[in-house]
């Protein structure tokens, strides 16, 4: 049986990329971003908190998502639905989508002139760090749906080796196991990282929501000591963000320690509150469930759009310049997904299937 909250924490992460990425328009660090206004420690701190266990979390739900998609398909038919959910709309929206994001980075960043359509050999030719701020090459945010394809394909082959050669495991494990799932974090997310993003870092927590998350009694130990779990997270978090952006002398140990027990303990606390908050299902949730990717697809395209319009005219005010762009490309971003949706070709393009209607409960 799909479990609804793993759902509702899905879009629930998506919808807040928005904000995130949003934000990353006052980074400290000095990333190479589409719009960058200046340092901001205040804005930059929403990144900094959020970014230990926003992604991760993702992969984790699609490891436990993923076991229950087994248990009525076979492994070629998730694949391919993998493909047709994942692998082409990536492909589309690099070729659609990216180039005119780059565009409007080129134009905000490096006063680029030319037209609209002759940048688009500029993005096909011009390989530089990946980002795309200086209007080359770029996948951008779309990195996540080749990861997760990736992932997929790879998780889905140990699995399949596990079944041959039948190797057993446990499938309920003590609460001290759990905590300590954590540790190998640091070492994997060097493993395999392009641009601070790991495929290992990410398979290994596909991997644990796909055998151990997935299972009633480990979901139960994580409900169970949520708010547990949940204080040791936002303390870690918080100094996360204290160590990285407002402590003047380095500790780079500490907070590294304080990023990971951060990324970890969130996730086991998102999910455990998630099971005792979220495990519902109504038309509202089912129809943001349904959209989720392909609004993932097209939020960023309309905050670079409106951050780019708006950098003039809100300049001395950094409330609005932060706010407006944010609020306007939620709707922006549904009205794509609403006009997708009921255009079955723009439907497959963008990944959107329709689910079979339930009762809500």
């Amino acid at each position: 049986m799909r479990k609804n909250y793993i759902d509702n924490l899905r879009w629930l992460f998506i919808l807040l990329l928005i904000p995130y990425h949003a934000a990353m328009a006052w980074n400290t660090w000095k990333e190479p971003n589409y719009i960058y206004f200046e340092s901001s420690r205040i804005i930059s701190s929403i990144v900094v908190f959020l970014s230990p266990y926003f992604m991760p979390l993702l992969f984790l739900i699609a490891g436990i998502s993923t076991a229950f998609s087994l248990k009525k398909r076979t492994i070629i038919q998730y694949i391919s639905e993998r493909a047709k959910k994942l692998l082409i709309p990536f492909l589309i929206a690099v070729l659609l989508l990216m180039p005119p994001i780059t565009y409007l980075a080129d134009k905000f960043n490096y006063g680029y002139s030319g037209g609209f359509f002759q940048h688009y050999r500029i993005f096909f030719t011009r390989f530089t760090d990946l980002t795309g701020a200086d209007g080359g090459f770029s996948a951008g945010h779309l990195w996540f749906l080749l990861y997760l394809f990736m992932i997929s394909i790879a998780g889905s082959g140990m699995i399949l080796l596990q079944k041959r050669i039948k190797t057993q495991y446990s499938k309920e494990i003590p609460l001290w196991f759990i905590c300590i799932l954590g540790i190998p974090l640091p070492v994997l997310s060097n493993l395999l990282s392009v641009g601070g993003k790991s495929l290992l870092e990410y398979l290994y927590l596909f991997l644990l929501g796909y055998y151990l998350f997935s299972e009633e009694k480990t979901a139960e130990k994580a409900e169970k000591h949520k708010w547990l779990f949940l204080i040791i997270g936002l303390s870690a978090s918080v100094l996360n963000v204290y160590l990285f952006l407002w402590c003047n002398t380095p500790y780079s140990i500490i907070n590294t320690a304080a990023k990971f027990t951060a990324e970890w303990f969130m996730l086991l606390a998102l999910l455990g509150i998630g099971k005792s908050f979220f495990n519902f299902r109504t038309k509202v949730t089912a129809y943001i469930s349904e959209i989720s990717f392909a609004f993932y697809i097209f939020h960023y395209i309309w905050l670079i759009l409106f951050q780019y319009l708006m950098s003039d005219w809100f300049k001395d005010n950094t409330v609005l310049l932060y706010l407006l762009p944010v609020i306007l490309s939620y709707p922006t971003a549904f009205l794509c997904c609403e006009i997708c949706k009921r255009i079955p070709f723009l439907s497959f393009l963008t990944g959107i299937k329709k689910q079979k209607s339930r009762s809500a409960n």
